[in-house]
């Protein structure tokens, strides 16, 4: 049993978009009304609701560092994922379908629900701890989507916290989030840390941590201390916690939904998932962290990556998609290419962007300091990769 300590939360601000009803991340127009980039919102409009069970105080590992893979880890062993990131798409969408990044989702507002440091025990022996974030809208015993939110290699869980903004969007669209920490490299430390994500990264991989196993454990204490809906438990992470996020998907897919992911790979193999996992990629052309179309990256970690685009390939074969990939316009911003697979089992989709000129920073939101974007690069600001996501997660639960 997790124990609880009620701590005070931090405020957000997020992009905006023209609203939409449709829930596949398509809207049925040439003229798409969508703007990126960070835009101040309106404050708080949401109520009072449940707050998390108090008990004694816990802390949680702190970090200052940008997300990022620059720890030193393995290289990579020989791979039979080849494809380049680049390969282009076989088909074409309708004209007329037009990708909306945000469609179905309400822009971030002031996060004022309860924020939460926990820690529990795992089966390896370790203390493991991680942050919560309950939206004060929520309805009372209506079960709620749980989010698992991934820091990046060097990251932590109050690091991702504040630089994602997922907190803002969780009280705007009534989702719950977990922010798991990682290993550090020295059981002391409180800095930065790592996941086991098969080839990456650091002190974890060396380890043999089981990370799957602590996610699974985390979302078994989740649903038992909050009502969470099982069909929509979803894991979003950037860098290592996006590999570490395709991990669960091939490791965890009895109780991941989908995954949404920035600037990471897939790095298990072979990935046989119990049941097809929708997936999207979001990854930047001129992201020298983790290459979009693999190999060794600027960073510490000194992993031969594989590449996107092989990545996202190999979960479409393991969801059996029969129709993709397709490419689809974006009139909102010709930095986007965006290519899709459908007709995947379990009525899942696997989604690919491509973002011309982006770094390995998170996407739409300001670097933490001047020290993180010299280790990742200036953030790109023409998408909100928070939003984003949470629009791809919402529309594909488990059916």
């Amino acid at each position: 049993m997790a124990t609880l300590v009620l701590t005070g939360c931090r405020g957000r601000i997020e992009v905006t978009s023209s609203a939409s009803t449709s829930t596949t991340g398509f809207a049925a127009t040439a003229d798409a009304t969508t703007t990126a980039g960070p835009t101040a919102t309106a404050g708080p409009t949401a109520t009072a609701g449940p707050a998390p069970t108090a008990g004694p105080a816990t802390t949680a590992g702190t970090g200052t560092t940008a997300g990022t893979d620059t720890t030193v880890g393995p290289s990579s062993t020989d791979s039979t994922i080849t494809a380049s990131s680049t390969t282009a798409p076989t088909t074409t969408s309708p004209a007329d379908a037009v990708y909306d990044p945000y469609v179905g989702t309400q822009p971030a507002v002031e996060p004022v629900g309860a924020a939460v440091e926990a820690e529990l025990g795992t089966a390896d022996g370790r203390i493991r701890r991680y942050r919560v974030y309950v939206p004060s809208s929520l309805p009372a015993a209506t079960p709620a989507p749980l989010l698992i939110a991934l820091h990046g290699g060097l990251g932590s869980s109050s690091q991702f916290e504040s630089n994602s903004g997922f907190d803002g969007l969780a009280e705007a669209n009534g989702f719950i989030v977990v922010y798991p920490d990682g290993i550090k490299a020295l059981p002391s430390d409180t800095g930065p840390q790592t996941w086991n994500g098969g080839y990456c990264c650091g002190p974890a991989v060396k380890r043999n941590v089981d990370d799957v196993g602590f996610i699974r454990q985390l979302i078994d204490t989740m649903t038992t201390e909050y009502a969470i809906d099982p069909a929509r438990i979803f894991a979003t992470g950037h860098s290592n916690g996006a590999i570490l996020s395709y991990r669960l998907a091939c490791e965890l897919s009895d109780r991941i939904a989908a995954i949404g992911v920035q600037s990471g790979s897939l790095g298990v193999e072979p990935c046989t998932p119990a049941r097809a996992v929708s997936v999207l990629h979001i990854h930047g052309t001129a992201d020298t962290n983790h290459p979009i179309d693999g190999g060794t990256g600027s960073g510490l970690a000194g992993v031969d990556f594989h590449s996107a685009r092989s990545s996202v390939d190999a979960l479409a074969a393991a969801g059996r998609c029969t129709n993709g990939p397709m490419s689809a316009p974006t009139s909102s911003n010709p930095d986007l290419t965006v290519i899709t697979w459908t007709g995947c089992s379990n009525d899942t989709t696997v989604r690919y962007v491509i973002v011309e000129g982006a770094t390995h920073a998170w996407m739409g939101h300001a670097a933490a300091s001047a020290a993180a974007a010299g280790f990742v690069g200036e953030p790109y600001a023409g998408l909100d990769a928070s939003r984003a996501i949470w629009s791809f997660l919402a529309a594909h639960s488990r059916t």
